[in-house]
């Protein structure tokens, strides 16, 4: 990933509002502390978590602002729209952080040392702003990587999170608020990325609880979510038309709200939670906006409607890209979706999730960080034809996707009823005739004889009650020119197999019940 992190955005967008000077010392203050500072009001003292009393002791000089995030995305929407100039598929994590696929611009720029520079200069260009840019394994390291604005090569993500504090885990501008975690981890003397890294997993796990798992996987350098990811199906994109056009920002509040909760329905309904919220508008000329915004957790109707409403306002008031006419058409359309379970616990409390299920996730969890992610697996059917191809077995908190589309045309396919147990190592087997001789498959795909008896790993042969098939696949025949076909046999004591000859060798792959 490339990261694009424009410094104390929250003091530059307020800055920008109320056209200060750009030496003047400025903090954004919430609950009576501040969020964020300037470099001038750093330089006499303030920080973040300081008192607002004590900063403005500190620097009598300092201008303060209240934390208002519609300011702030509303600000940085003509910096996602530069950087979209010269990257596809942009996407905003919160306002002043902005993430892009970097294998496209790396190789149009031919290399990611000059699409970087590219970046920053094209930012400056257009908006005026500074920013640093970041390049790492995963969306986690990117972000730091950008803070530091380092190029981390590919497959360093853990060398470079190493030495780093553990601080970093904490990160309630992106959802992540584990101050308590961090607290008790420097309390065990583990300070840095590195150090509780080096733990294993099965320890944090037991000692710390599920979240900590997640962030001992960040500071190992993996990525929080798996990289695969389920196709939304377009049933569950929300279109909603205005009549009159949506030209003021309060009426753009009031279409937020309501928009995100038909939308958070939907995908409710289908088990699913959205991490990747698309927006598009139209407006009564004919113009289309488009923006993607990023999230690490599954997006409530909260978070939506607030995403919305950010993005409307940086349209609407946009000095440069502000559109000629009000938006008439509205789209909100889940970009990425993952099985609403998968990564919060609680995410569906009150909608039939009981207790019972949280307890039992949590010992899924405290059993994966005991022996391993996979050591607690679920099925997932999807395409193929075998049986043995069309289950995925996934680990629990991964994303429940097939590995191949039970939709499409799987020609020779097993028809049903599938085999209740698949055997992973399969059985040696006979299959013979009426005269005794084995039993082969020609060129034409037919047996060479009438299966009568059937022999297991070596047992006395059984009597064949009845058989159906063979099936044979033909697929790869360019690179596995060795017949493969499929055949039930129903045994003598009600013993029904499935047999599968490969290489001119019968096994028992499959037992049915």
């Amino acid at each position: 990933m490339l990261v694009v992190w424009c410094p104390d955005w929250p003091v530059t967008a307020a800055a920008a509002a109320a056209r200060l000077a750009p030496l003047q010392p400025v903090a954004v203050v919430e609950a009576n502390r501040v969020v964020a500072c300037s470099a001038p009001a750093r330089a006499e003292g303030v920080r973040r978590g300081m008192r607002r009393r004590d900063a403005q002791g500190r620097c009598p000089e300092l201008v303060v602002f209240p934390n208002d995030p519609v300011r702030d995305a509303r600000l940085f929407e003509p910096v996602a729209a530069a950087v979209e100039e010269l990257a596809v598929g942009v996407e905003i994590i919160r306002p002043g952080v902005v993430a892009v696929p970097a294998r496209g611009p790396a190789s149009y720029f031919d290399g990611e040392e000059r699409a970087a520079e590219r970046l920053i200069d094209q930012v400056a260009d257009r908006t005026g702003a500074e920013c640093q840019v970041g390049v790492a394994d995963g969306l986690f390291a990117a972000v730091l990587a950008a803070r530091r604005g380092v190029l981390v090569p590919d497959g360093g993500s853990r060398e470079f999170l190493a030495p780093l504090s553990v601080r970093e885990l904490h990160r309630p501008a992106e959802g992540h608020d584990r101050a308590d975690l961090v607290d008790l981890l420097r309390r065990l003397g583990l300070r840095t990325l590195g150090a509780f890294a080096a733990l294993p997993e099965k320890d944090v796990s037991a000692r710390f609880g599920a979240d900590a798992v997640y962030a001992h996987r960040l500071a190992r350098g993996e990525q929080l979510r798996p990289p695969s990811r389920r196709r939304p199906p377009p049933e569950l994109a929300v279109t909603e038309s205005f009549e009159p056009p949506v030209e003021r920002v309060d009426a753009a509040a009031f279409v937020a709200r309501t928009l995100a909760e038909k939308f958070h329905a939907g995908l409710a309904r289908h088990g699913l939670a959205c991490t990747r919220l698309g927006i598009n508008a139209i407006t009564g000329n004919g113009e289309e906006r488009d923006r993607v915004w990023r999230c690490a957790e599954p997006l409530t109707p909260t978070g939506v409607a607030d995403r919305v409403r950010w993005q409307l306002d940086g349209w609407l008031t946009s000095v440069d890209g502000r559109p000629s006419a009000g938006i008439v058409t509205l789209r909100l359309e889940p970009v990425e979706v993952v099985e609403g379970r998968t990564l919060q616990l609680d995410l569906w409390r009150g909608e039939g999730r009981t207790e019972a299920d949280e307890r039992a996730g949590r010992a899924m969890v405290h059993v994966q960080g005991l022996l391993g992610p996979e050591a607690v697996v679920t099925p997932v059917l999807g395409g193929g034809r075998d049986p043995g191809e069309e289950v995925r077995l996934v680990p629990w908190g991964d994303e429940r996707a097939p590995r191949r589309d039970p939709e499409a045309p799987w020609p020779g396919r097993l028809p049903a009823p599938s085999p209740a147990t698949v055997l992973a190592n399969p059985l040696p087997a006979k299959v013979f005739d009426e005269k005794g001789a084995l039993v082969d498959i020609s060129a034409r795909h037919e047996l060479t004889g009438k299966p009568c008896q059937v022999s297991v790993d070596g047992g006395q042969p059984r009597r064949v009650r009845a058989w159906a098939g063979p099936w044979a696949t033909d697929a790869r025949w360019w690179t596995d020119p060795c017949r493969r076909a499929r055949l039930q046999v129903l045994l003598e004591e009600e013993t029904a197999l499935l047999l599968v000859l490969s290489e001119e060798r019968w096994t028992v792959e499959g037992i049915y019940d």
